[in-house]
Parts: C-alpha cells; sequence; structure tokens
C-alpha cells in the first residue's frame, strides 16, 4: 500500500510542473508598470550613500590610528 502510494505521488509531482507549464499565454502583464521603472537614480544614490559611509570609517580608523600614535 505504501509503495503504491508514494509511487502516485512521485508520479503526480513529476508531471504537475508539465502540466502547469503547458499554458504560457495566463497570467497577469505587468509590463506596462515595470516598464517605466527606472533604477539609475536609485542606485546612484545607492552609491552615493556608501560612499559617504565608506568615508565615515575611513575617517574613524585613520582617527584610532593616529590616537594610537599619540598615547603609545
Amino acid at each position: 500500500m505504501f509503495k503504491k502510494t508514494l509511487v502516485v505521488a512521485v508520479s503526480a509531482a513529476l508531471s504537475a510542473p508539465a502540466v502547469f507549464a503547458a499554458d504560457g499565454t495566463g497570467g497577469w502583464d505587468y509590463t506596462g508598470l515595470t516598464s517605466s521603472i527606472d533604477f539609475s537614480t536609485i542606485s546612484v544614490g545607492v552609491l552615493a550613500v556608501a560612499g559617504i559611509l565608506a568615508g565615515v570609517y575611513a575617517g574613524i580608523k585613520g582617527a584610532k590610528i593616529v590616537l594610537g600614535f599619540l598615547r603609545g
């Protein structure tokens, strides 16, 4: 009984993707929404913030090195 149930479950799992992939015409079309989005300004902003943070961290590290020279 267990083997028959296992065979049915495995065959259903293997055939299900083929059944769902056969109909490629259905579903929602989001090209009207996604074609008008421009991520170039967002990426420039993210890189600018990353550059500022890198400058801050480099400044902190430099200050620690200079203070270490003065103490030691």
